[in-house]
């Protein structure tokens, strides 16, 4: 049976951790490890809505990826138009 309370308290440690990473994030060189930072979190927050509800939990991870890398990608694009080391 699937318990409730690991997805929960997993999500939370996900969530935690992938803060304190996103919060790091910006000192590493690698798009892709910076991208991989900020979806860490989105996955937490996902696991933690997945305890109420699967439908909320799958829209709000869709949302936050898009969002999150648009963002990302953007920021990325500005930096190397300026001639930043990226």
């Amino acid at each position: 049976m699937f318990d409730v309370y690991v997805c929960f308290y997993t999500g939370v440690f996900l969530l935690i951790v992938g803060s304190i990473a996103t919060v790091i994030g910006p000192g590493v060189k690698d798009p892709i490890i910076r991208s991989l930072n900020t979806e860490i979190p989105s996955v937490g927050i996902s696991l933690i809505l997945l305890t109420y509800n699967h439908t909320v939990a799958l829209l709000t991870f869709i949302a936050a990826t898009v969002i999150i890398m648009m963002i990302l990608l953007r920021a990325i694009v500005r930096l190397e138009e300026m001639g930043a080391d990226v």
